[in-house]
């Protein structure tokens, strides 16, 4: 199996990581543009804007404008960017993501990854262990405060996600 690799700023790694922690891992994610792109061309709605902003007027009613005020203020955006997010979202474009989502999620997939190299590390130890004919004892205490953290990790992920643009809807 062949090997592609590429450099890239380390803000666009990381904004890369984790996005690719919602499609499955950045292999996974990489894979699937790779086969996507030597695919028939799909007709589709373009995922990067073309062409000059348009004004586009809608109207709310007082109490859905406080409701508007209300849910982009706390996503740290501003009524007009939470607008267009929503859009975008409906038109094919990646979820959008407020700044404070941005870093929860950087946390998160940090976190995550250093559960990872934990199991490993683990799987590791337990192979070697056989391999020496010793038996392996689990831990219990130990893998019930892992699963407590993979839960605590899970549900922050959750959190951020939580009325980004219907994520959770099952369209992705």
């Amino acid at each position: 199996m062949a090997l592609i690799s590429l450099r890239v700023s380390d803000e666009v790694a990381a904004e890369f990581s984790a996005f690719a922690a919602t499609q499955g891992g950045k292999s996974a994610l990489l894979r699937r543009l790779i086969a996507e792109a030597l695919a028939e061309p799909v007709p589709r709605i373009s995922v990067l804007p073309v062409g000059r902003p348009e004004k586009v007027t809608v109207r709310f009613r007082e109490s859905e404008m406080r409701q508007l005020a209300e849910v982009s203020h706390r996503r740290g955006m501003t009524r007009t960017g939470w607008i267009v997010a929503l859009v975008r979202s409906r038109l094919g474009s990646p979820v959008q993501h407020s700044p404070s989502e941005h870093e929860a999620l950087r946390a998160i997939v940090r976190e995550l990854n250093r559960i990872g190299g934990n199991i490993n590390q683990i799987a590791r130890a337990a192979n070697a262990s056989v391999l020496q004919g010793r038996a392996v004892e689990p831990d219990v205490p130990a893998i019930q405060e892992a699963k407590r953290v993979i839960e605590k990790e899970l549900a922050q992920l959750r959190n951020a996600l939580n009325g980004n643009a219907d994520y959770w809807d099952g369209r992705r």
